[in-house]
This record gives C-alpha cells, structure tokens and sequence, in this order.
C-alpha cells in the first residue's frame, strides 16, 4: 500500500517546480557518493540472467488465485502455507523458517521469515521484505509483484555463500497500517540483546507495472524521514541500488523517497532502508481489479534480475563459488560456526568419506566427526564453547583442508 503524500498539490505548478528541484538536487547527492559503488561482478550477472520469466508468471498466477488475503482470512492463511511450500521446494530447510505471530483488530496474522545463514557475518543480516496481504482484491500487484520477486530471489541465492545472512520476510499487515513489520521490530529485531544487527533492509512493494505501457524504469527509494542519522547511511546504499538495477536489468532507473511501506517500520528504528516501487504506477491498487491481466510481466522478470544482482552485491556473495562452471560445487570447503552448530560447504569433497576435526586455539581437539557428504552443506553439533578463534581441519585422504572461524558463541 502506498499512496502519494500531499496529493492536494499535485496539480500545483509551483509545488511540480519545487519536486522536480528536489529531484535533481537528490541525483547531485547520489553522484556524490557514487564513489562508494565497486565494479559489476560477471559472475553476478550470470546468476541474475537465470531468473525465469515462467516462475515469475507462475507466481503471480499463484498468488491471484488465493483471493483476497485480510487479516482474519482462510485466504491469507492459505498464502502462508502456499509461501511455505515454496521455499521448501526450493531446499530451504524448516530450521531456517520463523513464523512470527502477532495479533490486531481481534485476528492473529503471521510474517514469515526464512533465513539463509552467513559465512562471514552470521548475525549481521541484510534484509529483503515485502507484505503478502492484499485488502479489497488480490493484490497480484501490491504486493504479489514483491512477492514473486523474493521467491525468484531466494531460489537462485539458496546455495551461494554469502558473507552475511539473508532474511527473506513475508509480511502480513501491512494494508492495515504497516502492523506485521511494526510487530516484527518491536518484538524480534529489538527483543534481542542486543538487538538485532541489520546491514540493510531493501523492501519491494508494487512492482508490477501497467499493461499496455512502456513499462522500463523502476523507483528506487531512499530515507529522508526522521529520525535523520539513519539518512545518510540510506543516501550510500541507494545510490548502489541505482547503479545494480541498471548493471543487471535493461531498466533505466529514477530516484526518489521511501513512504508508507514496510521499510517505515524499520526507518523509525533507526536503521538503513532503501526501496523498489514501479515508476508507471497502476490505478488498480486496493481494487478488485489487481489482477495480472492489468500488470506487466516481464516488467517485474526485469525487476527480478536487477534486484538479483543487488542482492549478491549486499550480501556478498562468493565469487570464488560461482567462478567454478559446476554450479553446485565450490572448489574448496567453506565453514562457520553459529548457535552450537558447525556447517560446512562441501564443495568438491561432495560423495567422499571426509574426517572433520576442530582444535580450540591452543591446539587442542574439541570435537570430531566422520561425513559422507551427499549435499552442498551439513550440520553438525557443536559441544559448548566459548567465544574465541577455533580451527576446522577436514581430511579427505591424505589431503588437509584448514579453516580458521571465529565463535560468537549462542544469540
């Protein structure tokens, strides 16, 4: 849901002049800081040319047909469970799945949370959200646009080491005044001590495009509410944001200001927040004419590359991973540690009988372990350990891979 501020003035020619002035005023400050955006990644691009224009329909289709998802509804419930499915199909695991609950207007909704666990920074997260709710139609466009593109997104991130940790959010409550992502901060980003660190959120909120227009410039949003010292960090980020949709999609961009979504909720906590809303925007929203055959498909595929692209960026995902032209392998085991439990990216070792082997920082052994891995990571227990730098040392043969992990100890 979003709607224009100031609607009053939109007809106003002084009010025009003032807007256009503080949009270029806004591009001067993106160029500004445009220095902090490093160089496109081909292997970036590689994966985002892979998002599929027929899992995109597929899932606005999807979504339309699960009808008018309010608060208190089979049909949203329906949506949660149909989101569920989705990810399990892709190999998300139920562990990485949190279903937060939080009741308003005499109902009880739910967000959905999956989390993909970093290498480097496995409690830093960078966040992508967009709400699943619709009021009055089915909202294939707001929002069943944003949520086609996450499911896209976190299809093709699933198996790529990240530095830091994703979460892909699914919120409800938001046509009824921004409630899930409202509950969500106050009760999971800052019920944690301390509260939970977030590198940045990027939300995608009506995306969809308008049939029978030109379709080929998204919005991208920065902060400028308050409070302000979160403003700056957003005027970094967006700027990137910029630079990734133009790098991996054929859309040109325009710049302007986050309102009245879900990445508000986040804003007034204080923390970075940048934005995607269609530039073209529909006059079907809130209607029961949000339907697919009002919107631009291949406009949202467009979007999904883009947003792909940015992601990989934001996260940091391995380049090594993703130079091997295997898919499905890297070519050295990857570790980390996090809440008593090792995992590790097997990477070539896959379909052999390995020795794992951890040594505190005094050399000693704590724990070993014998695998035969058949899948691109497993888990293991951890005993309780404290805070400090341990070593992994895993054997195939006589062949020894060493990684050294920091431990964080339990969130």
């Amino acid at each position: 849901m979003k709607f224009k501020p100031h609607a009053e003035f939109q007809n106003l020619s002084l009010a025009k002049l003032f807007l256009q002035m503080k949009k270029q005023l806004i591009c001067l400050l993106a160029m500004a800081v445009s220095f902090t955006i490093g160089a496109q990644v081909p292997q970036y691009a590689n994966v985002s040319n892979l998002v599929s224009q027929n899992n995109i329909n597929s899932h606005l289709s999807d979504f339309e047909g699960l009808g008018v998802k309010r608060r208190g509804t089979q049909a949203l419930t329906n949506a949660l469970t149909w989101l569920k499915g989705k990810y399990t199909g892709m190999g998300y695991a139920t562990t990485q799945f949190q279903e937060h609950s939080y009741s308003y207007s005499g109902s009880t909704c739910k967000n959905l949370i999956v989390t993909k666990t970093g290498t480097l920074y496995p409690n830093t997260f960078v966040i992508i959200c967009g709400h699943y709710d619709s009021i009055t139609g089915t909202g294939t466009n707001d929002n069943g646009s944003g949520t086609a593109i996450l499911l896209e997104v976190a299809r093709l991130l699933r198996s790529i080491p990240t530095d830091y940790s994703i979460k892909f959010i699914h919120f409800s409550g938001e046509e009824d005044g921004l409630m899930g992502s409202q509950a969500y901060v106050s009760s999971v980003v800052n019920g944690t001590n301390p509260k939970m660190n977030i590198r940045l959120l990027l939300n995608i909120d009506e995306v969809g495009g308008v049939a029978g227009m030109t379709n080929d410039t998204v919005t991208c949003e920065r902060d400028t509410s308050n409070p302000t010292t979160n403003n700056a960090a957003s005027d970094t980020f967006t700027p990137q944001l910029i630079q990734y949709m133009q790098w991996y999609s054929p859309l040109q961009t325009q710049l302007s200001y986050a309102y009245s979504s879900d990445y508000m909720s986040f804003q007034s906590n204080n923390e970075i927040i940048t934005g995607l809303f269609e530039t073209n925007e529909t006059p079907y929203k809130h209607t029961a004419n949000d339907l697919l055959v009002n919107m631009d498909p291949v406009y949202v595929y467009n979007i999904a590359k883009g947003t792909t692209g940015a992601m990989l960026h934001f996260a940091v995902a391995s380049v090594a991973y993703l130079q091997n032209p295997n898919p499905v392998e890297v070519q050295q085991p990857m570790a980390f540690m996090q809440n008593q439990q090792l995992t590790i990216y097997w990477g070539n070792l896959q379909n052999e009988t390995v020795q794992i082997a951890l040594y505190d920082s005094l050399g000693q052994l704590v724990s070993s372990y014998t695998s035969l891995p058949t899948e691109l990571s497993s888990n293991f227990e951890l005993p309780m350990l404290n805070t400090g730098l341990y070593v992994v040392d895993i054997q195939r043969n006589n062949q020894h891979f060493t990684k050294k992990i920091g431990y964080m100890g339990t969130r």
